[in-house]
């Protein structure tokens, strides 16, 4: 990210910034950031509930565990993230 400026020279002679490859950036930032946090928080919430005592292996019941919590966790989002989405096109849709 050290080059964050130069990476939204639009390369035209006049040196102004395309701001539509701008959105698309910020666009794929927000969306890398967003998956991160999503990770992030699901490694926190299935080791609190999975893993009694921290080791250098996991028993079977713990891999177990870590992986329905995971994909629970990952249906739960999808479904929120389904129903966040439809409920913005309905609001858009009345503007």
């Amino acid at each position: 990210m050290e080059s964050f400026g130069s990476d939204f020279s639009s390369g035209s002679s006049s040196g102004k910034m395309d701001t539509g490859t701008i959105m698309e950036q910020v666009k794929v930032q927000i969306a890398v950031a967003n998956a991160q946090e999503l990770l992030q928080r699901m490694t926190d919430k299935c080791f609190k509930k999975c893993i009694g005592k921290p080791g250098s292996t996991l028993d079977n019941s713990e891999h177990k565990c870590i992986a329905m919590c995971m994909d629970r966790y990952m249906d739960a989002w999808n479904t929120v993230s389904r129903a966040y989405n439809s409920r913005l096109q309905r609001e858009r849709a009345r503007i």
